[in-house]
């Protein structure tokens, strides 16, 4: 997901972080300077639902123009085909045989 917080915040002239935050805590949201840069600046890890309840309450925005879908992040992110997806897939999986017999359990 893409965080658009420093668009949303710039169309409505919001500038700086530290403007944000004095709105966000006068709407009763106290959030640490860290998680604030975090915030503004970058992709934050998380976001609690109810502080994002007070960021569009804030911004007079919803959910879905402070997040953005990537699909395309989400498909590299995919593992490469096993053989067993393979055998979904309608392909025959390989099967390696290894030679040798294993030592018995001690």
């Amino acid at each position: 997901m893409k965080w658009n917080l420093r668009l949303v915040a710039a169309q409505r002239d919001i500038w700086k972080s530290s403007q944000l935050q004095s709105m966000l805590a006068d709407a009763g949201l106290t959030i640490s300077a860290g998680k604030m840069s975090s915030l503004w600046s970058g992709q934050p890890v998380t976001v609690r639902l109810d502080d994002l309840d007070v960021i569009c309450e804030v911004l007079g925005c919803q959910p879905n123009d402070l997040l953005a879908p990537e699909p395309e992040k989400a498909r590299a992110r995919r593992p490469a085909s096993t053989p067993a997806l393979a055998a979904v897939a309608g392909e025959r999986p390989r099967i390696e045989r290894r030679a040798g017999r294993t030592e018995p359990p001690l």
